[in-house]
Parts: C-alpha cells; sequence; structure tokens
C-alpha cells in the first residue's frame, strides 16, 4: 500500500457544523475541496487515527471513499479567523491533519429512499463490526449519495476501545452490541458471504500496512509513555485479533438482524 498524498490547506472556507469534531471545508494547494478533520478537536488525533484507519480499510474491502489525504495547515493559519472557537480549533491544528476529498453535490443517505443492495449493505456491516464503528446509524448514517452511489464518511468514531486504552484486549475479543442499532443491517442479508468475500480482501498484512500510515506525531498522547510504535503495534493487534474473529461478530449481527426482520 502506498502512501497518502500530502497537500497543503490554502483556504479555510467554512465550518461544517452537522460534525461534532467541527470539520472544515477547505481549499487546497492540489486545487480541490477537502472537507479537513483538524488535529485540534476535542478527541485529539484519536480521531484523526480512526479516521484514517476506517476510511482505509473500507476502500481496501472495494467500498466507496472519498480520497483521504495528509493535509497540511502552517502556524500562521487562521490568525485572521473572527470566529473565536474555530481560530482556537486551527491554532491547535498546526502540522500534519486529515481530510476527504470534497463531493459537491452529494445528499445525505436516507434509508427510506435509496435502497443498498444486500451484499454491499452486508460488506457495511462487515467493516463497521470490525472497526466496533459506533455511529452508522438512523440518526447519524455518515454515508452518502453522490452520483446514485453509495459512499461512507465520517469513520472518527471507530475503534473506541481507544478512548479506554488499557482495556484494548477485551473490546478486541469482546461482542459488538451497537451492530443492533446499524442502519444497514435491515439490508444485510448476504453477511456470510460478505464475511467470505472481506476476509479474501483483508488480511493481517494489509491492516499492519494501514496502520503505519498514520504519523508519529498523532502517536505522542499526553500522559502515555507508549512510544508511536508501540501504540501502532497494539491498533494492529487490536485489528488483527477482530478479524480472526469475523464469523463471530458476523453471527451477532446476523442475530441482531433476525431480531430486526
Amino acid at each position: 500500500m502506498s502512501n497518502l498524498r500530502h497537500v497543503d490547506i490554502t483556504r479555510y472556507i467554512m465550518p461544517l457544523r452537522e460534525g461534532g469534531s467541527l470539520p472544515g471545508l477547505t481549499d487546497a494547494d492540489d486545487g480541490f475541496k477537502y472537507v479537513v478533520k483538524f488535529l485540534g478537536n476535542g478527541h485529539g488525533p484519536k480521531a484523526l487515527i480512526a479516521e484514517l484507519i476506517g476510511g482505509e480499510v473500507a476502500r481496501a474491502l472495494g467500498l466507496r471513499v472519498p480520497e483521504l489525504v495528509f493535509a497540511r495547515l502552517d502556524a500562521a493559519f487562521g490568525r485572521t479567523e473572527p470566529d473565536e472557537e474555530i481560530q482556537e480549533l486551527l491554532q491547535k491544528s498546526t502540522g500534519i491533519n486529515v481530510a476527504l476529498h470534497f463531493l459537491p453535490g452529494a445528499i445525505t443517505f436516507d434509508p427510506v429512499v435509496f435502497n443498498v443492495h444486500p451484499l454491499e449493505a452486508s460488506l457495511v456491516v462487515w467493516l463497521d463490526a470490525l472497526l466496533t464503528n459506533i455511529d452508522r446509524t438512523v440518526r447519524n448514517t455518515n454515508m452518502l449519495i453522490w452520483r446514485k452511489e453509495l459512499w461512507l464518511i465520517d469513520h472518527g468514531s471507530c475503534l473506541y476501545f481507544h478512548h479506554a486504552w488499557d482495556n484494548w484486549e477485551r473490546h478486541a475479543s469482546g461482542p459488538f452490541v451497537q451492530v443492533k442499532d446499524h442502519v444497514l443491517l435491515p439490508n444485510a442479508s448476504e453477511l456470510e458471504q460478505a464475511d467470505a468475500l472481506a476476509r479474501t480482501r483483508i488480511t493481517p498484512a494489509l491492516l499492519n500496512d494501514i496502520v503505519d500510515l498514520v504519523p508519529d506525531e498523532w502517536s505522542r498522547w499526553p500522559g502515555s509513555e507508549l512510544s508511536p510504535a508501540d501504540i501502532r503495534a497494539i491498533y494492529k493487534q487490536f485489528l488483527q485479533q477482530r478479524l480472526a474473529r469475523s464469523a463471530a461478530f458476523i453471527a451477532e449481527a446476523q442475530h441482531a438482524r433476525t431480531a430486526l426482520v
């Protein structure tokens, strides 16, 4: 797997206040617009790590995800921003941030209006069970329709174990009860087929390569004595343990789906 592209943010356009971490629409020096998840958000670098790993695993699985890039923010950026909250966010986000290619004209996915193919729905459920993504519900689908196709966005709530870091082994081997609330679970009638396909596309080596994309500067946490290499090693172990027990989380999803349909 190759490294993500790097761009420099050249203009802050507007905040997207529907995102809890206050992402912003920006211009970059490559001529494209991006939705940037800023390092200075309330959850700090962990939200960016989740976004990066979640988005790249989804892409490897064959699902549609806007291109992810590393977006550099200069220290002088934001000094003229009149909104004090946004100015503070930008000033805390100097260095490398993560950004998603902006999809102009995209609309929020509505499960009542847009029908998702059962295998695609099953692959999304598989992805979110692997990553323990707690935020793909009817209330907040984190999916868009663009050019009549389904696109996944906002994986910042994946890997929630890292907010209680000492319990990562329990989260890796434990159930994912939130799957019962997944917006696509009613459509996910091909979970076993999705598991078989996913296991051909997602391997331990691939997961290691994705985790190795995480910059060192995102892996130095206040109060932690772990090195960036130590932190990446735990993410790798967590993901590999989740992958090894995919049959268990698929069975859990099937049981939850039976209760719905």
